[in-house]
């Protein structure tokens, strides 16, 4: 079964060419780590993100690995280098067909 969650994607949105620039993603997504059981006794499945990617123009700038230790709603910081005008693209796939994307601009001058 596939579902999506809601993502955002922030970036400046405009920066110096050669400049360092961060990158702010987020999916809201309830994780549950495989671990837990219902009232009744019944294990619940595990249901996480499993792979988050980032793409300046088409290029890989970032990649995540997560595991079920992840907390819900992960938030993703980190940084690259502003190289031309483009779209910084982030996607999201997980376990039991979970897939999201989210898009954000940037002029580089």
């Amino acid at each position: 079964m596939s579902k999506t969650s809601r993502t955002t994607v922030t970036v400046p949105s405009s920066a110096q060419k050669g400049s360092i620039i961060e990158i702010r993603a987020i999916a809201q997504h309830d994780m549950e780590s495989g671990f837990r059981y219902t009232e009744g006794g019944k294990s619940i499945p595990r249901d996480i993100i499993r792979l988050f990617i980032c793409s300046y123009n088409n290029v890989e700038v970032f990649r995540a690995d997560f595991y079920p230790g992840i907390g819900a709603n992960p938030l993703i910081i980190f940084t690259t280098i502003a190289t031309e005008s483009g779209t910084i693209e982030c996607k999201w796939s997980g376990d039991d067909g979970y897939e999201a994307s989210s898009q954000a601009r940037i002029t580089v001058s």
